[in-house]
């Protein structure tokens, strides 16, 4: 049995052990699943920006475009107490971040411009380089901080016109002619550690999962206090329909769709680690994901 062999073994382990809760099967030719194991940390910002992607283009596409339909609201003001809106897609990760500030696995996420709509989402001058390489290359760009420890990078783009059109009109805005595609700004990632377990790198994304929870339940919260409170169950909401999914589909939809990304660089990690090098960072299209909108930075 090749080395390569031997650690997708331990890769398919690590993952089965995740999944299903059973234990690795036994290594004859010396115990790597340790070795097999190890991710660095880019696997984890890709990782994590494939569930975001995930969760915002279904949040984006199939509950504000359904919804908006159906006759929800959504707009800055969805915290105010008489308000009946829900938060924009921008504001949905926003929110998103603020769960994670409030979890132990030290992962931060921030969406920032270099032309934003609310100044607080202004990239300073260190920020500022990065962003300028994001935005010739549409790449992600992966650097080190003396505070944050590492940063990733990754293209957010005027996907839709009513994005663009948010943006242009908004009495805000320092910026007026945006087109689609552009390059609005760029979803940034901060993690501490170079090299992660499979055991921190899984418990990290769960905490990703569980802060996008949170938020949407945030949002459910937020519409039962509506004059017109949606029905809420297992149906979407469309033209015809004021209904909203329970977090529990929601969430079963952003698993699902975000599932075959993350099997995919566990076992991208797992092939590196035989040849000694770094996994996969092929996670800008999370960035370009359907309906990965990005109003109000």
């Amino acid at each position: 049995m090749t080395s390569f062999h031997i650690v997708l073994i331990g890769t398919f382990s690590c993952i089965a052990l995740y999944l299903f809760a059973t234990s690795p099967p036994e290594l004859t030719d010396g115990d790597v699943s340790t070795y097999a194991c190890q991710h660095e940390v880019e696997d984890l910002f890709e990782a994590v920006n494939h569930i975001n992607a995930a969760a915002r283009g279904i949040y984006t596409k199939r509950i504000v475009g359904g919804g908006m339909a159906a006759g929800l609201k959504f707009g800055e003001e969805w915290r105010e107490p008489d308000v009946e809106q829900g938060p924009l897609p921008a504001l949905f990760l926003r929110e998103t971040a603020a769960h994670l500030e409030a979890m132990p696995p030290r992962l931060g996420l921030y969406l920032g411009s270099d032309a934003p709509v609310n100044q607080s989402n202004l990239f300073g001058a260190g920020q500022m380089k990065a962003f300028t390489q994001v935005k010739l290359t549409r790449a992600p760009v992966f650097a080190k901080d003396e505070i944050a420890g590492h940063v990733a990078m990754y293209p957010d783009l005027a996907s839709v016109t009513p994005c663009v059109r948010c943006h242009n009109e908004h009495p805000d805005s320092p910026k007026k002619d945006w087109v689609l595609n552009d390059v609005m700004g760029a979803t940034t990632w901060t993690y501490p550690s170079t090299y992660l377990s499979t055991e921190e790198f899984w418990s990290v994304v769960e905490a990703m999962f569980s802060a996008v929870s949170k938020t949407y339940v945030s949002f459910l919260a937020k519409t039962a206090q509506f004059s017109k409170t949606p029905m809420l169950g297992t149906q979407w909401p469309e033209a015809a329909r004021y209904h909203l999914p329970n977090n529990e589909v929601f969430m079963a939809a952003v698993r699902a769709k975000a599932a075959p990304e993350l099997i995919r660089i566990m076992l991208d990690s797992g092939s590196s680690a035989s040849e000694g090098v770094a996994g996969s960072t092929a996670g800008a299209a999370a960035s370009e994901a359907e309906g990965d909108v990005s109003c109000e930075y």
